[in-house]
């Protein structure tokens, strides 16, 4: 029997209204997230890549209600999570945590790591003050650090050090379900990798599962057993890492791995140059949403949605939202 996911997420949307006018009344809608469906089973990572500005980071803070919905469904681990109380929320955060973009913003400068470290025990109220020290070594040990690491504060660690104060921060309540948001888009590229091994380690070691955010599809690869494609608030392709950089079937996924460094002089690649900046999600374009910077569009593109399909074999599946991908 195949075992349930751990997180589902159907036809997810998340609207942010825009005030104007004396009255302040709605007078139009960020359409940050339209739409979005997907899975994750446990014990894997699900890279979420696209543009800046695409919805990425709101769609993975939507799934942990730091945003409320604007509509759809939202599972895991077989709990509605928008059926519960905000106590009952509060209880189910333990299982669901977050690794922030920025390092540094994201640590209290006022507070000494071994404070910010304490923090997740003492709101959920886990062991004991005497216990508190031991498990905060043990934190900064797993995540490669000193245990003297605790009587310091954020802004004497190096970049890639507070991030580890981050994870460590992230796992100390043995979640299950870790939403990595851009954990190492502002690092060193020297630090980049230290961290992504350090995200693998722990995930083995420590059945995690990932909703991993980038925009490096680089970085995706490196780290991810599925990959979603999201363009505009909604994904335009969903497959396992190996299928889609083998057989890239959207035009814009196409786009987004031929931009992808090839490190040696000798080898040339053909870059796909998209034209057009990204459309205002307050006003998408209608039909297909890539439609006016696709090189494949045709009049059907601009009046008709296309659909999420599967055009994969019996055994990989591999969803397209292309009336053309093959």
């Amino acid at each position: 029997m195949q075992e349930s996911p751990l997180l589902e997420v159907r036809q997810l949307k998340k609207h942010f209204p825009i005030k104007g006018g004396l009255l302040g009344r709605t007078v139009e809608r960020v359409h940050a997230v339209d739409g979005v469906s997907l899975t994750l089973r446990r014990g894997e990572t699900l890279g979420l890549v696209g543009e800046s500005g695409c919805g990425k980071s709101t769609l993975g803070r939507t799934i942990l209600r730091l945003y409320e919905p604007t509509s759809g469904q939202l599972r895991f681990a077989g709990v509605d999570l928008l059926g519960l109380s905000p106590k009952q929320l509060r209880h189910q955060r333990r299982d669901m945590q977050i690794i922030f973009q920025d390092p540094f913003s994201s640590l209290n400068p006022r507070m000494t790591v071994g404070h910010v470290l304490a923090e997740p025990f003492l709101i959920h109220r886990i062991g004991t003050r005497q216990e508190l020290d031991g498990r905060i070594r043990t934190l900064l040990e797993t995540v490669g650090l000193p245990a003297e690491a605790a009587d310091r504060y954020p802004h004497e660690f190096s970049g890639g050090q507070r991030q580890r104060i981050g994870i460590a921060r992230a796992i100390a309540l043995n979640p299950k379900l870790i939403v990595a948001d851009e954990p190492v888009s502002a690092l060193d590229v020297s630090i980049q990798s230290q961290i992504l091994n350090l995200l693998v380690d722990l995930r083995k070691n420590l059945g995690l599962s990932y909703l991993f955010v980038a925009h490096d599809l680089a970085v995706i690869e490196h780290i991810s057993d599925h990959v979603a494609v999201m363009y505009l608030g909604k994904i335009v392709e969903y497959t396992s890492g190996d299928e889609l950089y083998a057989k890239p079937s959207h035009p814009y996924t196409r786009a987004l791995i031929s931009a992808i460094p090839v490190p040696s002089l000798d080898v040339k690649k053909a870059r796909q140059v998209l034209k057009g900046d990204v459309p205002s999600p307050i006003n998408p374009p209608s039909g297909c949403h890539f439609h006016p910077r696709c090189p494949l569009a045709t009049k059907r593109c601009s009046v008709e949605a296309p659909e999420l399909r599967d055009i994969g074999t019996a055994n990989k599946q591999h969803l397209v939202s292309c009336h053309y991908a093959q």
